[in-house]
This record gives structure tokens, C-alpha cells and sequence, in this order.
């Protein structure tokens, strides 16, 4: 093989590599969408879908319309440069044997993911069209010139600053932009009381959110791993060290604030356990390629304080609601990973970089209160502008109801998520199937009636009783089958939310108190005649009975009469079991 032949395999090797990464990166969006809409109500699901669909379809144009130029353009150390539908020669800028537009794409993937942090902070009280434009504002101008500074040979670049996957560029940024924007538009109606304390609205759907933080995690490969945007002249080495310093950041973090929680609250916290995972992989962005696996678990454990005082210092301390826990996981971390570079970089790195380690830990502080400062006026400036004009939020009455209807005319994100029953054929009386039917037929003709006169005035001879018995989820199989050991074979169940005169028990979430006052339990309806009622209430007893809070409640209620449809039979022989097909 020629030294042609070889420069071009490397340099398709490469051009590859990076596209794959590219793809991962693309596909944190599915991940950021489910995390979102899992951790935030069911009333604004289509919403926060809409969001995150629609920060990458807008950013993807205006990255190609100026913002690469902004970002990798040669005009100043401070500003790249406008190049409208980005035309120009970028050939000093792009890595080693990756073609432009490989390298333009992986670049456009991650610009989609700093605006899309700002959504979860912001979610469930803003106007769609608002966001829209404060969307465009960060992919257009904010995103595209702090990462010149940092990315595009720009004057942090210059200094030595290193972010080597976007702990600062990406997730610190999208962080403070999703800070400023929270605190401008006010919590969400009911997050706090009179006085001021946070109080726990529970995200729906916490599998939902544990998946997108699996697809988060396994996109992070790219993410970090993709960034090295070469797979040649040592750049495999490269990635395998940054895809195992990624995944130990990510592992330690999640089993420390699972301790954390456990301590704090008395029982592992689920959401914030997740959020545990992102802050790990956040805080390690920033120097996975130069700290040795060591130093990455320090940042992995580090970052599970970070992320849980952080997200209680937010709700608690500046009362600033965040649904999604967004500040944070990627401001707090993002900006703790950049100064734990400073701190962890390894000796030899620093040697190859010709710095000293004061010296790098300086330009890693001077970096991040930059891209604060930058950051911080210009999205502040925008939401003004925005809050002043059309607004940021949405009425009252919108939020209570939720955004899925108003802003999009949604009734709901789970309209076709209904139970789906089987057809069953009818059993025949020597137990063969009977042919189902698949035409409503007249119910005069359907099943020949025969009325008895009762003997008796229209309500029963025998005394009727329903019995009403509301019980935990966890005790209904023994109920029913306490029912079925005495003679009980006709019942109603239904799924219910409720409370006691304890007006239920307080718990937590996400370190919030949460003020349980309907708590899932299991309706029973049963009528009966012949067996008598204590027998009913005294197996019902039996099998609900714990000594604790929630055992549940019995009613009894006289009943005036009872008809079968299908035999107009009334009375105790409606109830009776006598059925002949």
C-alpha cells in the first residue's frame, strides 16, 4: 500500500470516528427530551417534546448561518467572524485527516445540546414562542463566541485554557443560561408556601427519566470520546482513556449521591440519584483526556456533593424553582469539573503542555468567570428583552392547566396510551368457545328477556348490603382471595387516590418536602344477600390489617334493589350465580 493509499484510510478512519460521535451527541437530544418530560407533570409531556425537537431544528440553520463562523473564524481572538452560510476556508482549523463537513456537523450537534439544558429549568411555565426565540438567541450569538474564545483559537485558547469536551463551553453555559432564565420567570404555582418553603411537585414518569439518563450516559461516549476526532497517530489510546475516565466518573458519582440521599433522607432518593449520574459525567467532560483514573473517581465523587447541595441551595436557599434539577447538574458541575482540571491534570500532561499547575489552575478560574460574565449579561439581556415584549410565561390559568393543550392543542401526551382489551370468546355450557361477535346487535334481540313479577314490593325481601372496602395496592390479591374463600364471586375494582383524617404522610423528594395527601389505593365494591356482612368484614380485616396508618375503610350501605340486565331477575336473584348459556 502507498503512503497515498494510507494518509486516505487514516484519514476516512477519522473522518468516521468523528461522524460516529456526531451521532451519539445527536442523539442526547432523545435523552434530554425523556429526562424532561419524566421528571416534570404529564400535563406538559408534549410540550417539553416540542422544546427539545425544536432547539435542534433551530439551531441547526443558524449554526450554518453564521454561527460556525462566529465560532472557528479568524477575525479577532475575541469574535471569529461572519461568514453568511459559512462559505469560507476553514482548512487551519479542522482536525487531521476529518473532513469539513464531518467536523461542521459534530460541531452543530453539540450547539443544540447547550440550548437544550435550558428547557428542563424552565419547563412547565413557559411560553412556547418565548422559548423559541431565547433558543435562537443562545445557538445564534452566546454559544458560537465563548466557544471561539475556548474552541476556535480564541484568547482562553491562546492562555491555555483546556475544556477538552464542553464542561464550560457546553454544560456550565447552558446551566447559567437556564439560572438566569429560571429566576426571571418565577417558580411554578405551588412550589413554595406562604413562607416561603419549597414544596415537591414529583416528576410523572421517573422510568421515563431513568431512561433518558441511560441514553445520556451511553451517549457521553461520543460526547467525550467523539471529541478526540481521531482514531489515528494515537488517538484510539486517546479515547479509550477518555470513554474509561467518562464511564468511572459517571459510576462513582451515581453510588455517592446514593449514599448522600440515603443519609440525608433517610432513603435513597431515586431522581436525584439520576441526576447523580449527569453530574459525574459533566464534571469529568472538561478533563477526561488529562487526568488519570484516580483523579476522574475524585471528580465523579466530588461532583455527588456538588449536585445535591447544589440543587438544595437553588430550591431551599435562592428559591429558584428548577423542575429538572438542570443548575445543578450542569452548572455547578460544569463549572466544578473546569477547576478540577486545573487541580487533577496529570503531571505529565502539564509537562507536555508547558505549564505549571498554578499557572493552569489560574487560566481554568480565569476561563470560567469569563464565560459567567459573558454568559450571564447576554441571556439576562435577552430574557428582558423577551419578558418586556411578548413575555416569558404563560397565564395562570395555561399552567394549571397545562401546556400541552394551550401551546399545542394537545389534550394530552398520553391520549393513546389506553388499555387495550382483548376480545374473549363467551364460554358455551360444555365449554366450547363461542363465535365472537363482531356486529352490535339490537339489544331487543340479543338475549330473550324473561321479567319475573316479583312476589314482594319492588325492593328486595331480602335484605341487600354493599359492602365498600378501600385497601393498600399491596393487600389486594389476599383480599380477593379472602373474598373468594367465603363465597364472594361478583365484585367491583377500581384504582383509586385518596386519604384519611391524617390527611396523609409527608415524605420527600429531591430533598423537598412532599405532602402525600392522596395516596394510590384499591376500591372494592361488593353486594350481598346471603353471606352475611360480618363474615365479609371480618375476612376484609383479616388480610388488611397492619396496626399502621393506611390499613384503609370500610362502608356499609343498605341497598333499595338490584336488576341483572340481561333476565330483568331483581332483587337476591339478581345476585345469584345461576347463569345459563
Amino acid at each position: 500500500m502507498t503512503d497515498s493509499n494510507v494518509t486516505v484510510l487514516f484519514s476516512d478512519v477519522n473522518t468516521m470516528w468523528t461522524l460516529i460521535g456526531a451521532a451519539l451527541v445527536f442523539f442526547m437530544q432523545a435523552g434530554f427530551a425523556a429526562v424532561e418530560a419524566g421528571f416534570t407533570r404529564s400535563k406538559n409531556s408534549g410540550n417539553i417534546i416540542m422544546k427539545n425537537l425544536m432547539d435542534f431544528s433551530i439551531g441547526t440553520p443558524l449554526y450554518w448561518l453564521v454561527g460556525f463562523g462566529i465560532m472557528f473564524g479568524t477575525h479577532s481572538a475575541i469574535f471569529g467572524g461572519i461568514d453568511l452560510f459559512t462559505r469560507g476556508d476553514y482548512t487551519a482549523i479542522l482536525p487531521d485527516g476529518v473532513s469539513f463537513f464531518a467536523y461542521f456537523i459534530f460541531q452543530t450537534v453539540f450547539c443544540a445540546t447547550s440550548a437544550t439544558i435550558v428547557s428542563g429549568a424552565m419547563a412547565e411555565r413557559t411560553k412556547f414562542s418565548s422559548y423559541c426565540i431565547y433558543s435562537a438567541v443562545i445557538s445564534l450569538i452566546i454559544y458560537p463566541v465563548s466557544g471561539h474564545w475556548i474552541w476556535g483559537g480564541g484568547w482562553l485558547a491562546q492562555l491555555g485554557f483546556h475544556d477538552f469536551a464542553g464542561s464550560t463551553a457546553v454544560h456550565m453555559l447552558g446551566g447559567l443560561c437556564a439560572l438566569v432564565g429560571a429566576a426571571m420567570l418565577g417558580a411554578r404555582i405551588g412550589k413554595y408556601d406562604k413562607n416561603g418553603k419549597p414544596k415537591a411537585i414529583p416528576g410523572h414518569n421517573i422510568p421515563l427519566g431513568a431512561l433518558g439518563v441511560f441514553v445520556l450516559w451511553f451517549c457521553w461516549f461520543g460526547f467525550n470520546g467523539g471529541s478526540t476526532v481521531s482514531m489515528t497517530d494515537g488517538g484510539a489510546e486517546l479515547a479509550s482513556i477518555v470513554f474509561f475516565n467518562t464511564n468511572l466518573a459517571a459510576a462513582v458519582a451515581t453510588l455517592a449521591t446514593m449514599i448522600i440521599t440515603w443519609i440525608r433522607y433517610k432513603k435513597p432518593d431515586v431522581s436525584m440519584t439520576l441526576n447523580g449520574s449527569l453530574a459525574g459525567l459533566v464534571a469529568v467532560t472538561a478533563g477526561c483526556d488529562c487526568v488519570n483514573p484516580w483523579a476522574a473517581a475524585i471528580i465523579g465523587l466530588l461532583s455527588a456533593f456538588a449536585v445535591v447541595f447544589g440543587i438544595e441551595f437553588v430550591d431551599k436557599v435562592l428559591k429558584i424553582d428548577d423542575p429538572v434539577g438542570a443548575v445543578g447538574v450542569h452548572f455547578c458541575n460544569g463549572l466544578l469539573g473546569t477547576l478540577l482540571t486545573g487541580v487533577f491534570a496529570s503531571n505529565k500532561w502539564l509537562a507536555d503542555a508547558g505549564m505549571t499547575r498554578g499557572y493552569f489552575f489560574g487560566i481554568q478560574c480565569l476561563g470560567a468567570l469569563a464565560v459567567i460574565l459573558w454568559g450571564g449579561v447576554t441571556i439576562t439581556i435577552t430574557f428582558f428583552i423577551i419578558k418586556k415584549t411578548i413575555g416569558l410565561r404563560v397565564t395562570r390559568e395555561e399552567e394549571l392547566q397545562g401546556l400541552d393543550l394551550p401551546e399545542h392543542g394537545l389534550v394530552s401526551a398520553y391520549a393513546d396510551f389506553q388499555p387495550i382489551f382483548a376480545t374473549m370468546s363467551a364460554p358455551t355450557k360444555n365449554g366450547a368457545a363461542a363465535k365472537a361477535v363482531s356486529a352490535k346487535v339490537d339489544i331487543d334481540e340479543a338475549v330473550p328477556v324473561v321479567l319475573k313479577t316479583p312476589k314482594a314490593p319492588v325492593a328486595s325481601d331480602v335484605k341487600l348490603t354493599k359492602i365498600e372496602i378501600f385497601v393498600r395496592q399491596e393487600c389486594f390479591e389476599s383480599l380477593k382471595q379472602a373474598m373468594l374463600d367465603i363465597g364472594i364471586t361478583g365484585m367491583t375494582v377500581t384504582n383509586v387516590l385518596g386519604c384519611g383524617v391524617q390527611k396523609g404522610q409527608p415524605s420527600y423528594y429531591r430533598g423537598a418536602v412532599q405532602e402525600i395527601t392522596l395516596h394510590p389505593r384499591v376500591q372494592v365494591e361488593i353486594v350481598v344477600s346471603k353471606i352475611p356482612v360480618k363474615t365479609v368484614i371480618d375476612a376484609a380485616k383479616s388480610v388488611m390489617y397492619t396496626g399502621h396508618t393506611g390499613d384503609g375503610k370500610i362502608f356499609v350501605y343498605d341497598v333499595e334493589n338490584v336488576v341483572k340486565v340481561r333476565t330483568g331477575e331483581e332483587g337476591v336473584d339478581a345476585l345469584q350465580d345461576e347463569e345459563q348459556y
